[in-house]
């Protein structure tokens, strides 16, 4: 019997025949406010979003030595890149905050972490599933410690070839993996986001869920990847697009996303599982319309 693509994230299954799952990235948009966090929690529950994701690094592991002290223009005044990116990183304690608080929403969260330390630190909370982005994709030991933990992980595809999809998923393995298919352009070009990659990808790894993570202005494209297959959709959500932030322009707004999954979850009810039949709202059609009924559809008159 062929293995379905499935893949159990908290309480929800991901896969084959399974509802879309929807991630909602805050990702850094919060810039280092918990309170702006908190507020895109309760806008990710209120649209219907399955989760929320956080980026998490060690600045002095991510950060080239080279970029350390390249000062730059931010919302804390001019300050060096490392600093920034201090800025931007939760504590424990701001972790333990939104973790209590996405169990009173009742939403999974999860990270995204860019090195190993980010990893246990993360860990302490014992997310649902792990995200590892396109810029880490070939990082394959990161991939590992990932893995290690026995949790579900979701590899981004972006800047990256075939090839390089290939050896990672061969060095990582398909148990517990999920790929989302991407194009790394903040915002990306319509005509560069590829969408047939998720047909792609699914043909060549059947038993692991392919989903999208996009990057694009608008909704369109994410509904278009739902129609094709996409098993999850990830977009980085934002309380405002002019927010300071490299990821806010292309982010979705709150009332955007309310959208975006609305529209999710009547594209998925109406792809149907492709089998012909006559529903119960057209025998009247038949009766009304049809000069010449044939017996099968005579007889399912008579039996209503």
């Amino acid at each position: 019997m062929e293995k379905k693509a499935k893949v159990t994230i908290g309480n929800k299954n991901v896969g084959d025949s399974e509802r879309v799952y929807i991630i909602g990235e805050i990702g850094i948009n919060h810039n280092g406010s918990v309170d702006i966090a908190k507020q895109l929690i309760m806008g990710a529950k209120a649209a219907g979003c399955d989760a929320v994701k956080f980026q998490k690094r060690t600045p002095e592991i991510c950060v080239p030595k080279d970029q350390w002290d390249k000062e730059r223009d931010t919302p804390w005044g001019r300050i060096t890149y490392l600093e920034y990116r201090h800025k931007v990183e939760f504590s424990l304690e701001q972790y333990a905050e939104i973790d209590l608080f996405c169990k009173e929403m009742k939403i999974d969260w999860f990270a995204s972490c860019w090195d190993e330390e980010s990893v246990d630190f993360i860990e302490q909370f014992n997310p649902p599933c792990y995200k590892a982005s396109s810029a880490s994709l070939t990082d394959i030991e990161l991939l590992k410690k990932k893995k290690s933990t026995g949790k579900p992980l979701i590899i981004s595809t972006g800047m990256s070839t075939m090839n390089e999809i290939k050896n990672t998923v061969s060095e990582i393995g398909e148990d517990n993996l999920l790929i989302a298919h991407s194009t790394s352009a903040y915002p990306c070009p319509v005509d560069q986001l590829n969408l047939n990659m998720i047909k792609t990808l699914k043909e060549l790894y059947p038993s692991v869920p392919v989903g999208y993570s996009g990057h694009e202005t608008g909704l369109a494209p994410t509904w278009a990847a739902v129609s094709i297959g996409a098993a999850f959709v990830e977009r980085h959500i934002t309380l405002d697009r002019a927010m300071w932030g490299s990821d806010q322009s292309a982010s979705v707004e709150i009332e955007g996303l309310h959208r975006l999954v609305k529209n999710i979850r009547d594209i998925e009810n109406s792809l149907g599982d492709g089998m012909k039949k006559v529903y119960d709202s057209e025998l009247s059609q038949i009766e009304k319309l049809r000069r010449v009924k044939f017996s099968d559809t005579k007889k399912m008159i008579l039996l209503k």
